[in-house]
């Protein structure tokens, strides 16, 4: 199938290279020259694993192209998936600004049957949007031709995207055109083979459907993260707990870990869209709001811990931080609950210095020109001879460090677990004060 990609971010490089590593003739669009450029190049511009394996075989096989031609993109192909971003607004809202200019930029230009799939993450009452402005564009010129909308939500965990795509837990489409609902069918079928993993609905449905899912997902975080802090106060280890209640199959295991709280791309923005959309629906989302308010209590524990640890004598303390990016596995920095921790380090006159495998670049960008921080070649180099180590991402390097080298070179001989990556017992068994998140 011939197939056009708008976007070529994180979810629309991930579609699109995975769509084309199946057999289809895929051209990704995106109005950033210089993107293009390095995609052209073979330089994959974020950090997912095997997404560039997956890109270099679909560019070899002549199956996955770039340009930044929407003339070229709308005459490849009769389906055409809108992946861009739809980032926060003032009010919290999503800003649909990107993915309303791609449909006018389409129905300027489209000259046949088309289907438009919806694969960004739009609040409900957007493909109505997207659909007449298709249609006014259309009119405009006079051209008369079907193109129909669907919405094909993303649900791509950052740092196992690929896996998530070529092996999904559902396939959501939605539709209100039987037609389109036999192309995304026919789409994703060789995604589908060993059970029926495609759900499909009505478009309001679907597009309720991904704010509804990572909601859940945020909430479940906030909620143990709150379980954690008052296990802290009442002697109870919270990993225990964890097992604990994971065990019943009401319940389950997943994102029942305490930490330093939510951050990336998706959950913050989503929740502010959906607390946006309930406020303008008369609904009170009092469970979002708190899940909100928890996570920004949540940021900054860990730095409160470490600032009672030192007294609140921080000044001329150097922290050791291992993890920048918001979750292991990716270079992204979007909202890292390690921002807020160096910040609220760095204001009580602490050096933070600090190391992340992947998003090192990235957190330079972030913090140019920040007094306080410094950024280490390595784990080791950020740990040597600093007052106390602080670990706020669970990369698979920081989960079996030397206690003993460790407990020898910090001064303080402190460890701060922001992800409950360690056992307690071996670490003060090596010399060193263990603090973590509901582990008093």
């Amino acid at each position: 199938m011939k197939l056009s990609v708008i976007g070529t971010g994180y979810v629309g490089l991930v579609t699109g290279a995975c769509l084309a590593d199946v057999g289809n003739d895929v051209l990704c669009l995106d109005v950033d020259a210089d993107k293009i450029r390095r995609l052209r190049a073979g330089d994959i511009p974020i950090h997912e694993p095997g997404l560039d394996q997956v890109v270099a075989r679909g560019v070899a096989a002549g199956r996955l192209r770039f340009t930044t031609d929407y003339a070229e993109a709308v005459e490849h192909a009769g389906v055409i998936f809108i992946a861009v971003g739809t980032p926060s607004d003032e009010d919290g809202s999503a800003d649909l600004s990107h993915v309303l200019a791609c449909a006018r930029e389409l129905g300027r230009r489209i000259e046949r049957d088309t289907l438009v799939v919806v694969k960004s993450t739009v609040p409900v009452g957007t493909n109505d949007r997207v659909r007449a402005a298709l249609a006014e564009e259309l009119a405009a010129r006079g051209v008369r031709c079907k193109v129909t909308t669907a919405s094909n939500p993303e649900f791509l965990k950052e740092g196992f995207a690929v896996d998530d795509f070529m092996r999904p837990d559902r396939i959501i489409v939605g539709v209100d055109d039987a037609h389109a609902a036999d192309v995304l069918r026919a789409l994703y079928a060789p995604f589908n083979r060993n059970r029926d993993r495609l759900q499909i609905m009505d478009v309001r449905s679907a597009e309720f459907t991904k704010y509804a899912a990572n909601a859940m997902l945020a909430v479940r975080i906030s909620f143990m993260n709150e379980m954690a802090n008052l296990a802290d106060r009442l002697g109870v280890d919270i990993e225990h707990v964890r097992h604990g209640i994971g065990a019943d199959p009401r319940i389950g295991p997943h994102f029942l870990y305490a930490g330093v709280g939510f951050g990336g791309s998706c959950f913050p923005k989503d929740l502010r869209a959906l607390i946006h959309t309930a406020e303008q629906s008369g609904e009170p989302a009092a469970i979002l709001r708190a899940a909100m308010q928890a996570n920004a209590r949540q940021r900054r524990v860990l730095a409160d811990k470490i600032a009672r640890f030192f007294d609140g004598r921080l000044a001329g303390r150097t922290i050791a931080l291992w993890g920048l990016a918001f979750k292991a596995n990716t270079d992204d920095m979007r909202e890292a609950s390690s921002l807020a921790i160096i910040e609220a380090l760095a204001a009580a006159g602490a050096h933070v210095r600090a190391y992340d495998p992947a998003a090192m670049d990235n957190a330079r960008r972030l913090l140019a020109g920040r007094t306080g921080i410094e950024f280490a070649p390595s784990a080791r180099a950020a740990a040597e001879g600093a007052d106390a180590l602080a670990v706020v991402t669970e990369w698979l390097e920081f989960r079996s460090p030397d206690f003993d080298w460790l407990a020898r070179t910090l001064q303080s001989k402190a460890v701060f677990d922001g992800r409950n990556l360690y056992d307690p017992a071996t670490v003060r068994a090596a010399g060193l004060a263990y603090f973590g998140i509901g582990r008093p």
